[in-house]
């Protein structure tokens, strides 16, 4: 029976009442900004005109094919091919940068043509800036009748938007020119003239000027200056506000350090005793192996189409001879790639919860074994299928039913909507196990209930904070749709997940024995001040430039800063998790070796990844006037792979190998113990190399062609297609391979054979 049977001893002072009322302070502020800028997303974003007309009042498209033109971009996966306002993948263009660009060079030519009768080319430089200068001027007018919920183009924007069609017709018919899109993807006139209209109605929100303001309906993202987008004001101000804020942040909490000691996980001069024992696992925890034999292959899938995906960058045309589009076009892998790494990352951190769950009680209950088989049952299905849905849908072969059962299309989010509400009933089918897991006259230490309750409304808010997911469609304006995507990727994600792998963390120590109740209760609710006080407001610094208002750039700024002081804190706590591997027991007389070593090990490289990737990495692309010019460069990914599989990833691991360690014999774990040593030092490694080598210099490479030729350029087939892009990208392949084959093959096998060993124990029962 896996339960802590030497129970901590050292008696703790009451905890003070305000840290729990602190924490509620501070989530009930900030959700009340984070709920204030959401529903100003509603009155904020760009207009959907029901008619555009050109100069003679001819009707060029409608609203209804603006959002028409929306769906069938995410019909097809495009978000996961390009991206729109900096937002989507890195493969293509930003649709919208590269349509805002060409009609400013057809509003141009006109324009000299109109002039000069000359062609752009053989004007002077005066001529030149003059033509551009009026370019500007024409583009930034705003032509909406609000009264009348038109929109009247000139004639040059008019000539534009009909070349727009013929542009975006060729771009789809060569996978070389497109990042590895299957060929000829999209071919129907009227779907075409429709995806037309929505990108042209994007570059339109991106230059014209709002009703009485100076800037765009995107805070003039993105840079063209040939179009009269630059930096607002408030970008630079705001962010240099913010870094005033984060010194006293950081200032602040050093304060409370100094006040209460030592704040990490591992009691200073703590007896350390192990509780939690190896090979003494119930038929329930047991049969919670499983879960991680799937949470190993789906990292491995992960890995393998991350590396696929990376060679649609280096070499669009060809996968060493094979046409892999036509059957895994880009889109397809890098949707898979994206909703791998939640799922086995989720499914580590559901199985690990119930294990935990368990060693908390007396005895194990006979209903146990049985819902942990269905609800895997669950699990497979819904990861399974959806990802089939996502392959089928992209194929086209689902027709209407495509956003149900299919793709649909939004980055991150892209499983069906089916999918979307079975997971999310899987997940409260989760959090009831959990319930009855863990109720009081069951319990072992009824004194740990409080540590309990924190971990039952970190566990209930997974399921909760998902729900946004399904608060939109695919005609919904863009704008309101990446607001509640935010909630997902940003509020779900970083902040309730990162509660609940605190709360996680913490119960996973006090039954080892290495913390004290007070200590985890302390550090969860300063975790839960210093995260929720910047990561609830701060979800707003992903929407500086997709139609929200300055005033969202402000709060923004200001708060989501602060995110970064509590990773900064992480690093105090890394050498102690390797210390704990080995320490003197004062019971036992004797060094005694901590049965859990590549556990901690795990848990140091999240907080050093935590610290690079989220810390440094999420500092650098966070301020308003960084991201203005950064958003959507291989920055971006270079600190979503560093915060990402750095943080949540290595996390995911470390449970794993906890659970691996939990249910194997001593002698059995001998042999996989080197496997998941390897693993730790491949998947670090390779993650290093990948950063070091390509993703970061080819982010502060393509920022500069940013700053130096326009977002338009930096983002365009051209450069990422060049010898110099292409070269980078190539230096992806060894960190690839070090991670693939020497971090992600070797846990693999190691869950293998921990799994088998299961069996055999199981047999043996």
């Amino acid at each position: 029976m896996n339960v802590a049977t030497h129970p901590i001893t050292t008696v703790d002072s009451a905890l003070s009442p305000w840290w729990l009322r602190t924490v509620l302070i501070v989530m009930v502020l900030g959700f009340a900004g984070l709920i204030a800028i959401t529903s100003l997303a509603y009155h904020n974003a760009p207009p959907i005109p029901t008619q555009v007309l050109d100069a003679q009042g001819v009707l060029l498209f409608s609203g209804d094919d603006i959002s028409e033109g929306q769906a069938i971009f995410l019909k097809y996966g495009l978000m996961n091919n390009g991206s729109i306002w900096g937002h989507g993948a890195y493969l293509g263009p930003d649709y919208s940068a590269e349509a805002l660009h060409r009609i400013g060079e057809d509003t141009a030519t006109a324009i000299a043509q109109q002039q000069y009768q000359q062609p752009l080319l053989a004007l002077t430089s005066g001529q030149l800036a003059a033509v551009y200068a009026q370019t500007a001027v024409e583009l930034k007018t705003n032509h909406y009748d609000a009264a009348k919920a038109t929109l009247r183009l000139t004639q040059a924007e008019t000539t534009a938007y009909h070349k727009q069609i013929a542009y975006w017709t060729d771009y789809f018919l060569n996978p070389e020119r497109n990042g590895g899109l299957q060929r000829g993807l999209i071919s129907d006139p009227n779907e075409l003239q429709r995806f037309t209209a929505f990108v042209t109605w994007t570059a339109w929100a991106s230059v014209t000027n709002r009703p009485d303001e100076n800037y765009s309906y995107t805070n003039n993202f993105p840079y063209d200056p040939s179009v009269g987008n630059t930096a607002v004001p408030g970008a630079l101000l705001w962010s240099a506000l913010s870094l005033i804020v984060l010194l006293a942040g950081i200032g602040i909490v050093l304060l409370m350090f100094g006040k209460f000691d030592y704040l990490g996980w591992i009691s200073s001069g703590q007896h350390v005793h192990p509780h939690l024992l190896p090979g003494q696992a119930s038929a329930g925890q047991l049969a919670l192996v499983k879960f991680f034999v799937v949470v190993a292959l789906l990292f491995l899938a992960q890995t393998l189409l991350g590396g696929a995906t990376a060679h649609y960058r280096a070499d669009p045309g060809s996968f060493y001879g094979f046409e892999l589009e036509a059957i895994f076009p880009s889109n397809l892998t890098r949707t898979w790639h994206l909703q791998l790494a939640v799922f086995w990352i989720a499914t580590a951190f559901v199985a690990a919860a119930l294990f935990l769950g368990r060693s908390l009680r007396k005895d194990e209950p006979r209903w146990l074994a049985g819902w942990v088989n269905l609800l895997f049952a669950a699990f497979v299905v819904v990861i399974g299928g959806s990802l089939i849905g996502e392959w089928v849908g992209i194929s086209q072969m689902l027709g209407q039913w495509w956003f149900w059962f299919g793709n649909q299309g939004w980055e991150y989010l892209e499983l069906g909507r089916l999918w979307q509400y079975l997971l999310i009933v899987g997940l409260l089918v989760w959090f009831t196990l959990l319930l009855k897991l863990v109720q009081p006259k069951s319990l072992c230490e009824p004194v740990a209930l409080p540590l309990i309750r924190l971990f039952l409304l970190a566990s209930l808010a997974i399921p909760l904070f998902y729900i946004p997911a399904v608060f939109y469609g695919a005609k919904t304006n863009f704008t309101v749709v990446d607001t509640w995507r935010f909630w997902i990727i940003h509020l779900w994600v970083e902040g309730f997940f990162e509660f609940f792998a605190t709360t996680l963390v913490a119960l996973l120590f006090y039954q080892l024995g290495l913390t004290r109740l007070n200590v985890a209760l302390r550090v969860i609710y300063l975790d839960a001040i210093l995260y929720f006080a910047g990561g609830l407001i701060g979800t707003g610094h992903h929407w500086y430039f997709t139609g929200q208002s300055s005033v969202n750039m402000a709060m923004s700024a200001m708060v989501s800063v602060l995110e970064v002081v509590p990773l900064t804190l992480l690093t105090l706590d890394a050498w102690d998790f390797v210390r704990t591997t080995r320490a003197d027991c004062d019971v036992c007389g004797k060094s005694v070796a901590i049965p859990h070593k590549w556990t901690f090990y795990f848990l140091m490289a999240v907080g050093f990844w935590n610290f690079v990737g989220a810390g440094i990495f999420g500092f650098l692309i966070n301020l308003p006037i960084v991201s203005y010019y950064e958003v959507g460069t291989q920055l971006t990914p270079n600190h979503g792979h560093a915060a990402m599989m750095g943080v949540f990833g290595m996390l995911a691991l470390a449970l794993m190998v906890f659970v691996l360690r939990q249910t194997s014999s001593d002698t059995h774990w001998v042999d996989i113990e080197k496997y998941v040593k390897l693993g730790f030092w491949g998947s670090n490694v390779g993650l290093a190399l990948m950063l070091i080598m390509s993703l970061f210099p080819g982010g502060v490479l393509q920022v500069w062609d940013v700053v130096q030729h326009g977002y338009w350029h930096a983002r365009s087939l051209d450069y990422i297609g060049s010898e110099r892009s292409r070269l980078i990208e190539w230096l992806r392949l060894p960190g690839d391979l070090v991670f693939i084959l020497l971090g992600a093959v070797p846990l693999l096998i190691a869950s293998i054979k921990a799994w088998l060993d299961v069996h055999r124990q199981l047999e043996q029962a």
